[in-house]
Parts: C-alpha cells; structure tokens; sequence
C-alpha cells in the first residue's frame, strides 16, 4: 500500500449478508476503500487480480483444493496481496496451514468489527495479527524449530536439507510441478528427490512421508 493511501480491501466470502455488512462498515473507515467483493467461484480469481487489491479478506479460510488453488493463483498474480482471514477456528493446524500460504491476518469467528477492521489496518501497513494463544503457540513452534536443526533431522531420518524442504511443500498439498516451480527445478529433479525419501523413509506415497516425520515429533 502506498503511503498515505487508503488500503483497498477486497472481500470474500460466501455469505452475501456478510460481505454487504462488512462492505458498509469499511466504507465508513477514511483509510479503507473496498473495491470489490464475491463469494467463491471461478472467476473469483480474476475479480480479485482485476480489483488491484491490497488486502484480500477471507471468511473461514478452508484448505479445500478449491480453495487453497484460488489463493495461490491470487498470490502469484498479486504478490504484493496481504490477506486476512476471519470466522477460523483456533485451531493449531489450521494456523500454521494459513501461515505457510501467507495469511498475516487470522481473526476467530468471535472476532468484532473492530477487531477486524484493525487486522486490516495492522496488515495493510506490514503488520501480522492473532490471538494471544495462537501468539504463545507461534512462539514455541519457532523454538522447537530451532531446537531441532536440520542437522539432526538428517541424522535420525537421513533426509537431506532438500528433502526435508520437499516434506514442508508436500505437507502443504504441492504437486510435484508446483514444488519445481517454486523451487525452481525441473518437475522430474523433483520426482527423483520424492523417489529418494520415499526409499529413505521406508514409505510408498508422499503423504506416509508427511506422516512417517510427524511421528517423530518433527513439525511440518
């Protein structure tokens, strides 16, 4: 957003009473203009990317396919979009998921209107927001993240450092020529790194490899 500019605010959400309410309370805000709003669909994506929004804000956040697909379409269109998602469970799980697809904003269903409205202000201008508790677990993530380098993941699984970077992408439901892309490698680089864990870890898909790390306590 640029300074001194109002943040423009595009909502999405399936219930057509909630995007009215939440429409008429941000147009009252000086700094908030909302330029546009719908409910999922097939041409969500492109109302979005056509709104040149800086926020996206996103009502009960899924990690449908659906879902999950319009966001990251919506991310490398718009990559300077903020979104904000709201009406979540406090769920630890769903957290990190929202995290890792960048969600900065990550409001409980019990959120206000003034509770949103801040989010979106506090992620318009670079900022992150969550709940006190969400807070206090992010915190002691990060720990055991440090606690448990890749060093030691290497020796008590033997994955390399790239492995276990293709086990976070695969637990986020990335295909293998997503993974390539993101990591910019050819997709069959990639199949041939899956192939190795699989073999490594004893597994026969790449969700057991999800799960065969989560076993041993390694968060993904």
């Amino acid at each position: 957003m640029k300074e001194d500019a109002r943040a423009a605010v595009f909502l999405l959400a399936q219930n057509r009473l909630l995007r009215e309410a939440l429409s008429r309370i941000l147009s009252k805000k000086n700094d908030i203009a909302v330029v546009g709003s719908c409910a999922l669909s097939e041409e969500s994506c492109d109302e979005v990317v056509s709104s040149a929004a800086d926020v996206l804000v996103i009502d009960s956040f899924a990690t449908s396919p659906t879902h999950l697909e319009l966001v990251r379409e919506v991310r490398q269109r718009l990559s300077d979009l903020k979104l904000v998602v709201i009406g979540m469970d406090l769920d630890s799980q769903h957290f990190l998921q929202a995290i890792r697809e960048g969600v900065m904003g990550y409001l409980a269903r019990d959120a206000s209107a003034i509770e949103v409205v801040a989010a979106i202000r506090t992620v318009a201008n670079g900022g992150a927001v969550c709940s006190a508790g969400l807070c206090a677990f992010l915190f002691r993530f990060a720990a055991q993240q440090y606690q448990m380098p890749s060093f030691h993941v290497r020796k008590r699984l033997g994955l390399t450092n790239r492995e276990q970077q293709l086990v976070g992408l695969i637990s986020r439901g990335l295909t293998n020529k997503e993974i390539a892309g993101q990591l910019q490698l050819a997709e069959n680089t990639v199949r041939n790194h899956v192939h190795r864990m699989l073999k490594k870890l004893g597994v026969s898909h790449r969700l057991a490899a999800v799960d065969a790390c989560r076993m041993e306590g390694i968060v993904v």
